[in-house]
């Protein structure tokens, strides 16, 4: 018997457990409510992420929330955009305007050359136009959507909501906070003022703040009851299912300015949701840290089999390892677990899902995952509703 022969046969002992009815079986979430669908950055799969538009698409689906990533403009606007930089989801680059203004600056220690937005006042960035992120998605869209305003966001978000009739939340993502700090447009004090105008201050409110850093998610549990939730990153998986932790994914930024030493894996430890217990409601690792997978190696020749023969080497080359015990570790002690992100293209399934997304929802429904961003917001809304 093969390696692979092995392998299969004890995930599908384990799939046995988790099977009833050839759907897998939901596990209870921590408040035993629906998975929250998040639309990340919008419905991102389906047009340029972040424009009111990917919201509204991802509304009309039916989410229970939509993911503005937040960036503070030169003359401190908030604004959605996935990072400071803006050449890979705009068209700055095709503006001869602003051809000087390309800049080297420090983003989580690693120096990077791009547009920055925090060079920019709300005013230029409105002459600037969305563009699909994913080479291997539709274009067809590019250069027909502004760059929205977090203010713009809540009103999109409210109108739709009371147009329903139902209640649509808004989770922003803190982007790169040290680095906001560093030029001088710190994030955290013009969010709060903003949401602080909406009433938005409790945990009953329709916000949930997410970041990757850790210093100000505790700053802002300090000045607000609404939800926070700690991101969790990685580098890469190795060949095994291990994680990776090369810089800057490797650990929280704000930990290397101050010498920390600890990981990412670190915060995923018993002892390091307890103290993210501290200060968050909730824990947002990347899937691999919940449901791990590895390459195949069958004939032992040092490399990866193409399991499908389709002569590329890719996600569908995987196959899923056991569950990890990160979500029992963190509902035992009343942590949220949301996680991300959730694609349909069959390059970004592991083996295990023959190419289907649902099955991948199905999956981490299993577990009894609270929470889940995803590009395609609608096929995560379908394949909760059969649950």
């Amino acid at each position: 018997m093969n390696s692979l022969h092995k392998h299969l046969i004890g995930a599908a002992s384990v799939a046995a457990l988790l099977i009833t009815g050839g759907a897998y079986a939901q596990q209870k979430t921590l408040d035993g409510k629906p998975t929250l669908i998040v639309g990340h950055r919008g419905a991102s799969g389906y047009a340029p992420e972040h424009t009111l538009e990917s919201y509204k698409r991802a509304i009309a689906f039916g989410v229970d929330f939509v993911e503005p990533d937040l960036v503070v403009t030169k003359d401190g606007v908030l604004i959605a955009r996935h990072e400071p930089m803006m050449s890979g989801t705009t068209d700055v680059a095709d503006h001869p305007e602003f051809a000087s203004r390309k800049s080297k600056k420090s983003v989580d220690g690693v120096e990077t050359e791009d547009w920055f937005a925090s060079d920019f006042t709300l005013a230029e960035i409105k002459t600037l136009r969305a563009k699909q992120a994913f080479p291997d998605r539709d274009q067809s869209l590019n250069g027909k959507f502004e760059i929205p305003t977090f203010d713009e966001i809540i009103a999109l978000v409210k109108a739709e909501g009371a147009a329903r009739g139902r209640t649509i939340g808004i989770y922003p993502e803190t982007k790169h906070p040290t680095y906001h700090n560093a030029v001088g447009l710190p994030l955290e004090d013009r969010l709060l003022a903003r949401l602080k105008q909406e009433g938005w201050t409790e945990k009953s409110s329709p916000v949930i703040i997410q970041s990757f850093e850790t210093a100000n998610l505790k700053y802002l549990r300090k000045q607000t009851n609404v939800r926070l939730f700690q991101l969790i990153d990685g580098e890469d998986v190795d060949k095994d299912g291990n994680m990776m932790f090369g810089a800057p994914y490797g650990q929280p930024y704000d930990w290397t300015v101050a010498g920390d030493k600890r990981t990412n894996k670190d915060q995923l430890t018993p002892a390091g949701l307890a103290e993210i217990k501290t200060y968050a409601d909730g824990v947002a690792p990347w899937k691999p840290y919940l449901l791990p997978s590895k390459q195949v190696d069958a004939n032992n020749d040092g490399k990866p089999d193409d399991l499908n023969n389709d002569g590329k080497i890719d996600e569908q080359d995987r196959v899923n390892l056991p569950a990890t015990d990160v979500i029992k570790n963190a509902h035992a002690i009343g942590l949220l677990v949301h996680t991300w992100t959730f694609r349909n293209e069959p390059k970004r399934l592991t083996s295990d899902y023959k190419g289907d997304p649902a099955k991948e929802y199905q999956a981490f429904f299993a577990l009894g995952i609270d929470g889940l961003f995803s590009d395609f917001p609608d096929t995560a809304l379908k394949a909760r509703d059969v649950q």
